[in-house]
């Protein structure tokens, strides 16, 4: 039996603070509510700002960057970007978004994840006939599932799996066609799929290795910290986190930590 996973004390003044975007930044694939515009604002005048998710870099581009504005160099100097649950790395320069990193399928991985994915779904009786955008993508270090399609709204994803056992039997599935590969229940609707031990916490282990900010002085922030939940790694990992249950509760912790800053 394993011993169980002692707690990581929380750092209350983080020098990185990392979130998850959907669902713990914004609403699903929804741009950053104002509050958290402002939040994260504050936030960068005292810690760097990492964004980890499964999204591409198209969305965080619409969800993220265009909302923050137009940054001062300092500030801009603070943001860590990480698509495809860490595969990429990007920053903001002042010639526009750089990537660092990008950790590519090959086209064989590529093909047979795409194959997987369709067949188990529609074997669990779980594909959709009709859908909102493509349900499938290619973005280059990730494939990602999505059950409603890219598009969906809101209110139609979070009543397609309430408890999320649809997800997860695909995932299982999945994971049984491509052991070679990383399957992992991405948002409410969607399956991401990427090269076997590249997840959150490689991206993770990479943004400590190029910042030098040690896991001790990191904070992760995220609503899918369970088991199941593609933030998981980064606990097991030993990073030390936060869960939330929204964008509100988001906004709550992050005044918290420049409140720390402010009474060091």
């Amino acid at each position: 039996m394993a011993a169980a996973q002692l707690p990581v004390p929380v750092p209350e003044r983080p020098r990185m603070t990392a979130f998850d975007l959907d669902d713990t930044l914004a609403p699903s694939k929804a741009p950053l509510p104002d509050q958290v515009r402002d939040a994260l604002l504050r936030l960068l005048a005292v810690s760097e700002v990492c964004v980890i998710s499964g999204g591409q870099i198209g969305q965080f581009r619409k969800q993220v960057v265009e909302r923050l504005g137009e940054l001062p160099p300092n500030l801009a100097a603070r943001l860590h970007l990480m698509p495809t649950c860490g595969t990429q790395y990007w920053r903001l320069t002042a010639e526009g978004l750089n990537c660092v990193y990008s950790e590519e399928l090959t086209q064989d991985e590529k093909t047979r994840a795409i194959a997987a994915v369709e067949e188990e779904s529609k074997r669990l009786g779980h594909w959709a006939a009709q859908t909102w955008g493509a349900a499938i993508e290619d973005r280059g270090s990730q494939i990602t599932y999505s059950a409603l399609g890219q598009e969906a709204p809101l209110d139609a994803k979070k009543a397609w799996d309430p408890t999320g056992e649809k997800k997860n039997s695909i995932r299982a599935a999945v994971q049984e066609r491509v052991p070679d590969l990383e399957v992992r229940s991405g948002g409410s609707t969607s399956v991401d799929i990427t090269r076997r031990g590249i997840d959150k916490a490689y991206g993770m282990r990479r943004l400590a290795d190029l910042t030098k900010i040690t896991f001790e002085d990191t904070l992760f922030i995220g609503d899918r910290l369970d088991p199941d939940g593609n933030d998981y790694p980064v606990k097991a990992l030993g990073v030390p986190t936060h869960a939330v249950e929204g964008w509100e509760d988001t906004v709550k912790q992050i005044d918290r930590i420049v409140a720390a800053f402010s009474s060091s």
